[in-house]
């Protein structure tokens, strides 16, 4: 499997999760929306930062080739798959009345 199909997959899991898992989806808010805009940029630097470094390198035969601040255009997905799912689950959390004490 390549990056480019572990990003989507992980993106269309998130998202069906989130729509048909929450009793209030995240992806109808505006505040996930407005975290997400805070969120992008930060991912963008540092992408940009470990890519253009060669820190972090990817094989061309493993992503579509589009590159948005050195990075591939996958990496957006992903971190929206991540940056989704971990809000979810802390929002689930949340609603079912687990602390952290």
């Amino acid at each position: 499997m390549t990056y480019s199909q572990i990003a989507i997959t992980a993106a269309l899991i998130a998202i069906a999760v989130d729509l048909f898992a929450y009793s209030q989806p995240l992806l109808k808010r505006r505040a996930f929306w407005t975290s997400y805009a805070i969120i992008l940029p930060f991912q963008l630097l540092t992408n940009w930062w470990l890519t253009s470094r060669n820190i972090v390198m990817y094989s061309p035969d493993a992503i579509f080739g589009l590159r948005i601040a050195s990075a591939p255009a996958e990496d957006l997905l992903f971190g929206f798959a991540l940056i989704l799912g971990v809000m979810g689950i802390w929002e689930y959390l949340g609603r079912r009345g687990v602390s952290r004490d």
